[in-house]
């Protein structure tokens, strides 16, 4: 038995992947879940047919008050996925209202929320609310109204810096769910946490049972030039990370050391020597990065 199968028993619910895909999973995006938590968010993949490759749902192992726990969270693509499936699919509308449009909300014959109005000029105002409206053929339409008071806990959440740099892209990211799940039926926890019954190690610290990922005996180059050639390499490699880092940090808009902080803190990431990261761990939070680039690429496709 390989030492893959040996450390991730996901036989019974590997769906559609294949070993090498889980084991890519469990180094990567799921990098930091026990066993028994990798195994739960594989079978929520598979039985609500999301592919986490192509980020229709997201793991992320982050500290709770109870020690480290994963929490799964479905993206606004995932469940436009799910809903795209479903037959007599006709789209969802997304709009913000702001405090100098003329908006009113009202119900038609069968009591069923309905858009009377919505009109606006230049300057809009603040954001004071937003609608979605899923369409359905042969059913209503599903129209859900929130005003952003309904949001405002979002600003102090896990998310918080996402929602303060994007409250826009977030807001109708949140009503899109919320109108694609009732017109369609979509029954899956948009954010499920899962606390550890066991040891959890933080997120980049490698498990003894952790999947290896790297050739079992590399090649191995002369002695003399290996130990020559090392800490240029892993100096190269460093710095080009390093740069990676920066620039995707940049693409979310996190530019200051207490942004930089905070993103950490609310991922539950940590370097065993923040001065000098290894490499494994650059490359982890590099996963996390993209991770929250994929999700603000998902609100950009509702503009």
């Amino acid at each position: 038995m390989s030492k893959a199968l040996a450390s991730v028993n996901t036989e019974a619910v590997v769906g559609g992947f294949t070993q090498a895909e889980l084991d890519t999973l469990k180094a990567t995006i799921a990098r930091g879940t026990t066993n028994e938590q990798f195994a739960l968010f594989v079978q929520t993949c598979v039985n609500a047919g999301l592919n986490p490759f192509l980020n229709h749902v997201h793991c992320i192992v982050y500290q709770g008050k109870d020690g480290p726990t994963m929490s799964i969270q479905v993206a606004v693509e995932g469940i436009l996925y799910l809903a795209r499936q479903c037959e007599g699919y006709k789209g969802i509308d997304v709009q913000l209202v702001h405090e100098n449009d003329d908006f009113k909300v009202g119900r038609d014959e069968q009591g069923n929320i309905k858009i009377k109005q919505h009109e606006f000029g230049f300057p809009r105002g603040k954001v004071i609310g937003g609608y979605a409206i899923a369409r359905r053929e042969g059913f209503p339409d599903v129209v859900v109204v929130m005003e952003v008071d309904e949001v405002e806990h979002m600003l102090k959440g896990r998310n918080a810096h996402k929602w303060r740099e994007w409250f826009n892209d977030m807001f109708k990211k949140h009503i899109v769910k919320r109108a694609a799940k009732l017109q369609f039926g979509i029954e899956i926890a948009e954010d499920e946490h899962v606390p550890s019954g066991v040891d959890v190690v933080p997120e980049y610290k490698l498990r003894p049972d952790a999947i290896d990922v790297t050739p079992q005996e590399p090649m191995k180059a002369p002695e003399s030039v290996q130990q020559e050639d090392k800490p240029d390499e892993e100096a190269a490699t460093k710095e080009k990370l390093t740069a990676e880092i920066k620039d995707k940090f940049k693409r979310l808009g996190i530019t200051t050391a207490a942004g930089r902080k905070e993103f950490f803190e609310q991922n539950g990431i940590s370097f065993k020597d923040p001065k000098d990261p290894t490499i494994a761990e650059m490359t982890g939070l590099i996963k996390v990065l993209d991770m929250h680039l994929a999700q603000q690429a998902d609100d950009d496709l509702l503009e």
